[in-house]
């Protein structure tokens, strides 16, 4: 199955068309200027770590804060500039802390590092070393899509929503880096979600990358990446 690019609702025109947009082999999400929405499961309800990311004050994608001052997303999700976020909090209207990004790194695969202008005191994700096999259940986060609209900027969750998806094996993200595949488990990914992470048992194992919002998606693998993660961010 060829998931289309999960989410990428930053950049005005290219990101928000190709959010979820079928393409060869898989383009990033584009929901009208949003990430994807998670498409089932529920409203999460304990992600201390979450951040809703805005480009130019609109909402776009999902992410993690992995440290004081930096924030871990997927690349696709920072092309269009104006960064800024609100972190440690389940609704992304109210609450937690707001800080902007002032640094931006990217890597060849689906993966950026924003620096933020403050230092945050949050509950930080904590970044695996190793990915779990093929059959095995983790978690996805996000603030995506709930279903399939025709711009699913009109029907993204106010909430946080996660849910439990089956990893099917390796795989490659929208850009050709490294990734975890995984299907349908209780809900699949969609605009608005990406950015946001795989977990399990509590350690982050992915960052949203591409999804067909029905049955497939892929998250940029994490574990494959910490050195480079580690050089920028310390952690």
């Amino acid at each position: 199955m060829r998931p289309t690019r999960l989410i990428p609702a930053l950049a005005a025109a290219l990101l928000s068309l190709l959010a979820l947009a079928p393409a060869g082999s898989a383009a990033p999400a584009t929901d009208g200027g949003v990430t994807p929405y998670i498409i089932g499961g529920g409203y999460a309800s304990n992600a201390p770590w979450a951040a809703r990311l805005f480009s130019n004050g609109r909402q776009t994608c999902t992410a993690t804060i992995i440290a004081p001052t930096w924030i871990l997303t997927a690349k696709h999700c920072v092309s269009g500039g104006g960064l800024s976020f609100r972190i440690g909090s389940l609704d992304q209207t109210s609450g937690g802390t707001l800080a902007n990004g002032v640094q931006t790194y990217t890597h060849s695969a689906d993966l950026a590092l924003v620096r933020l202008d403050r230092s945050v005191s949050a509950t930080y994700s904590r970044l695996a070393s190793s990915s779990p096999a093929a059959g095995t259940t983790v978690q996805v986060y996000g603030w995506g899509a709930t279903y399939r609209c025709g711009s699913e900027i009109n029907c993204q969750s106010q909430y946080l929503k996660v849910a439990n998806v089956v990893v099917s094996g390796a795989c490659t993200d929208a850009y050709g880096g490294s990734a975890i595949c995984a299907r349908y488990g209780n809900g699949i990914t969609a605009g608005g979600d990406s950015g946001g992470p795989m977990v399990y048992n509590g350690l982050q194992i992915g960052v949203a990358s591409t999804s067909d919002r029905q049955t497939t998606t892929a998250y940029t693998n994490v574990t494959r990446y910490r050195s480079w993660i580690q050089s920028i961010a310390g952690v």
